[in-house]
């Protein structure tokens, strides 16, 4: 069953689709946070943000603190953030002079230490596009028993990712990490079963790399999210190939399914796929 066209249209529709999709994902993000937080006594639960290098930060503050946001949101304020210099990443360091502006606008502390922020809030949203910092502050928010939101992606390369959900265990802190893609439509359709089992799916996009992260875990991350939407679990091998422009990984499932992930560099570079179904 072919989803390419509820994909392109996420792509084509940038700035409308991406507001929408924000606002699914955020209310499922808070939804959690809401249910691991009720026996916080505040009348609103105090959110924090880590890191000030990606746009998502300043588009769920938007959603949290302004006086028309919506009914589900109503519990939540963003209070303080923590930028959190990334220092290899010249394309998200850039962004935290700005960033800061905006929140600053937008009544939230900046604050100079995690210490301080982690005193502050009741829960956090650790944001930063550098996942080579993730296992840090991760760790530092796990003693202090906040609830987390992780954003993609978990860690710069497995052997970081691993040791945060051993944390979470260890401390006894619920996690939860995700990007919107795995909410579209039509992934969600498949993944419900609505077009019948799924046999395979063939994902596609961006392919961008990130020389401080592991290839495929920079930007190769949402088209491995949405493969694992619409297959489910059960990926037991792995197998990939690579050139100066593209990256394909396939995977097999226990019950004989196959699904891959194709990272472009050249040419449109898009979100999509196609499912193969009943």
């Amino acid at each position: 069953m072919l989803y390419q066209r509820a994909l392109q249209r996420f792509n084509i529709l940038n700035n409308r689709t991406l507001v929408i999709i924000y606002n699914i994902k955020l209310r499922i993000i808070l939804l959690i946070l809401l249910v691991w937080s009720f026996f916080i006594a505040h009348a609103q639960v105090k959110t924090g943000i880590i890191g000030l290098d990606t746009s998502h930060s300043t588009a769920f503050t938007k959603m949290l603190n302004t006086e028309d946001k919506k009914e589900e949101f109503k519990d939540f304020r963003v209070v303080a953030a923590y930028p959190h210099e990334a220092k290899t990443i010249k394309s998200s360091y850039e962004r935290i002079p700005g960033y800061i502006e905006q929140l600053e606008k937008l009544d939230v502390e900046i604050v100079s230490s995690i210490a301080e922020f982690l005193d502050k809030v009741d829960c956090v949203l650790l944001e930063t596009n550098d996942g080579n910092l993730h296992l840090e502050k991760a760790n530092e928010i796990f003693k202090k028993g906040k609830i987390m939101f992780i954003n993609r992606l978990i860690g710069a390369k497995l052997a970081q990712s691993t040791p945060i959900f051993e944390l979470s265990r260890k401390y006894n802190v619920p996690i939860f990490s995700s990007f919107s893609l795995r909410y579209v439509d039509q992934s969600q359709a498949l993944r419900n079963g609505e077009f019948g089992k799924v046999f395979g799916a063939d994902c596609y996009i961006p392919g961008s790399l990130e020389p401080s992260h592991t290839d495929m875990s920079w930007y190769g991350i949402h088209g491995v999210e949405i493969l694992f939407t619409v297959m489910g679990t059960g990926c037991v091998s792995v197998n990939r190939m690579s050139s100066k422009g593209t990256n394909i990984v396939a995977g097999l499932w226990d019950n004989g399914r196959i699904g891959t992930v194709r990272g472009t560099r050249k040419g449109r570079n898009q979100y999509g796929g196609h499912a193969f179904t009943e």
